[in-house]
């Protein structure tokens, strides 16, 4: 059966790390949906300023086929976005049915230290509030989605997400 992982949460959470790693615990394609964003929103960011809706709409669609390429990753794919909001969560869901999603939560005192040590990344530290602020938080109600606390090693993480997707 194809497997469709969405490595979810707000910048500095770990997304990338997790996701490649996951996907090669699971014999899966990775993909960073960093690399589909346009070059217009990469400078906005980069300048600072948080991006809007109509920023991610069509950004969200580029994901949702990357979710659903059967072609490309027959047996599946790992793609880490931030998907901050339900909304965008359901637009992929729609796209790629059975979507599993791994939410990587943190405290922010945690993701503002880890945005601090990183370098060469585009999105700056300014912008976790912005992030923090827009992300709507999984809750029970919400299909196919499994929390993991950023709190441990990267190997733990994939462990912990591996456990909880069912292998």
């Amino acid at each position: 059966m194809r497997r469709a992982v969405l490595v979810m949460g707000v910048s500095g959470s770990g997304k990338s790390s997790v996701g490649a790693a996951l996907a090669g615990r699971c014999g899966l394609a990775f993909r960073d949906a960093d690399a589909l964003h346009a070059p217009e929103a990469v400078a906005k960011m980069a300048r600072g300023v948080a991006l809007d809706d109509a920023d991610r709409w069509p950004w969200l669609d580029r994901v949702g086929a990357v979710l659903a390429d059967g072609g490309a990753h027959p047996a599946g794919v790992v793609v880490a976005c931030s998907a901050l909001k339900r909304a965008y969560r359901d637009r992929l869901r729609a796209t790629a049915p059975g979507l599993r999603i791994v939410f990587l939560d943190g405290e922010p005192d945690l993701l503002a230290a880890r945005l601090h040590a990183r370098t060469g990344h585009y999105m700056p530290p300014a912008l976790l509030a912005s992030q923090i602020a827009t992300l709507e938080r999984p809750d029970a109600g919400e299909p196919g989605v499994v929390r993991v606390a950023i709190d441990a090693s990267i190997d733990a993480l994939v462990r912990r997400a591996q456990a909880q997707l069912g292998g």
